[in-house]
C-alpha cells in the first residue's frame, strides 16, 4: 500500500522522467498538458486537480485545449504564449524540471496551522507572487496568496474541531471507539 499509495508519487520527479512523460510515448507535448499533473495530484489528500480544474485558469484551460492556436503545446515553455496557465506553464516555467520551486507553502499533513507568513516562507511566497504579475498585478496575486492562507487556516480548524467533537463524544460513552481491523486508514479508505 506503502508503495502504491505514497512512494509511487513521491520519489523525487526530476529523477523519473515518467512521472510527467508517458514511458511509452516520450512527448513534451503530452507532458505540458495540465491531465498530466492528474496522475499524482488529485483525490482524497491532494485535491491540487480540482482545485485547478475548477478554477477560472482550468476552466479557460478545459474549453480551450483543443485548439492549437489557443494552446501550442508544441512549443516549449519557454516560448508558450498560452490562453491561460496550465499547471505546467506556472510551475515549470521556462522548462525547468523543478516543479516545486514554485509551489505555496505546504498545507498538508497538520501544517495548516502553521503561521504560513513566518520569515522561512518570505522568498518561496514572493517568488509565487512573481510568477503571477506576468497577467495579474502583484497586490492580485498578494491578496489572492493572502486569501488561500486565510481559507487553509480555517481549513485547519475545522478539522481540529471535527476530531475534538468525535473525542468528546467517546468520553461521555456517546459512542464507541472504531474497532481497529474495520478503522478506516488516514486517508478515508476502509
Amino acid at each position: 500500500g506503502g508503495t502504491a499509495g505514497c512512494t509511487f508519487c513521491h520519489t523525487s520527479p526530476e529523477e523519473r522522467c515518467s512521472s510527467c512523460h508517458q514511458r511509452h510515448q516520450f512527448n513534451p507535448a503530452v507532458a505540458r498538458k495540465s491531465e498530466q499533473c492528474k496522475t499524482c495530484h488529485w483525490g482524497k489528500d491532494h485535491r491540487d486537480w480540482e482545485a485547478y480544474d475548477i478554477s477560472i485558469h482550468g476552466t479557460v484551460y478545459q474549453v480551450n485545449k483543443w485548439d492549437p492556436t489557443q494552446f501550442d503545446m508544441s512549443k516549449k515553455l519557454a516560448d508558450a504564449d498560452y490562453v491561460g496557465p496550465t499547471c505546467q506553464y506556472c510551475h515549470m516555467r521556462g522548462g525547468h524540471h523543478n516543479v516545486q520551486r514554485l509551489s505555496t507553502v505546504y498545507t498538508s499533513m497538520g501544517m495548516s496551522n502553521a503561521d504560513r507568513g513566518a520569515p522561512l516562507w518570505k522568498e518561496k511566497r514572493d517568488t509565487w507572487v512573481s510568477e503571477c504579475d506576468d497577467c495579474h498585478s502583484p497586490r492580485f496575486a498578494r491578496e489572492n496568496l493572502q486569501a488561500m492562507d486565510e481559507a487553509c487556516k480555517d481549513a485547519g480548524l475545522k478539522y481540529t474541531e471535527t476530531f475534538k467533537v468525535a473525542e468528546n463524544l467517546m468520553l461521555d460513552g456517546m459512542c464507541e471507539p472504531m474497532p481497529k481491523d474495520l478503522a478506516p486508514d488516514w486517508s478515508g479508505q476502509h
